[in-house]
């Protein structure tokens, strides 16, 4: 189920990672293995283009853009299936995800990038623990979190993390590319 609140997402259930896996939206540098059954000839290790673009034998250069690993691998099929095979099967594999990263700042004790995979998503806690945990004079009721949407805009939001660390929410920021999450020290 998932909530939306001034733009930011929040997830109140964990996401099943079977569908988080097909429903992946292929990234640029994205590695791939591309295997057409019983067409040895075909199979492929690819790098996504900064263009988000593959280049594969019969077919040619490939526009990925915003497909998940299901819409390559029918586009695949259809293109395959158009002029070259009877009935293609394909099958696409991520073997290594473009870096996704986030920034932790302010008073963590280790501030700093903090990588993660799609296929596990990473909750504002599960960075700020990352990069070691709040510092002891940090404000865990006034951490900002800052995203880039779609369309350009900057927003930012305020979390309050200590009712998560206490159990009295439910909710889980999931963090997306490029996040920026800022705890500020409290006012002594």
């Amino acid at each position: 189920m998932v909530l939306l609140a001034i733009g930011l997402s929040k997830v109140a259930v964990a996401q099943n990672e079977s569908s988080i896996t097909s429903d992946y939206v292929l990234q640029h540098l994205d590695l791939l293995r591309i295997v057409v059954f019983q067409e040895p000839d075909l199979e492929r290790q690819v790098r996504i283009s900064q263009e988000s673009t593959i280049n594969l034998p019969l077919i040619g250069i490939i526009d990925l853009t915003g497909k998940s690993v299901r819409q390559a691998e029918e586009t695949l099929r259809a293109l395959y299936d158009a002029d070259f095979l009877r009935n293609p099967q394909i099958t696409i594999t991520v073997l290594e995800y473009s870096q996704r990263t986030v920034q932790v700042l302010g008073a963590v004790n280790q501030p700093g990038a903090i990588a993660f995979i799609p296929e596990q998503p990473m909750g504002i806690v599960e960075a700020i623990a990352r990069a070691g945990g709040p510092s002891r004079l940090a404000e865990k009721r006034r951490i900002r979190l800052t995203r880039q949407l779609p369309d350009g805009r900057t927003e930012t939001v305020t979390v309050n993390i200590d009712e998560i660390l206490q159990g009295n929410s439910s909710e889980r920021w999931l963090l997306k590319k490029g996040d920026v999450i800022f705890v500020p020290e409290r006012l002594l």
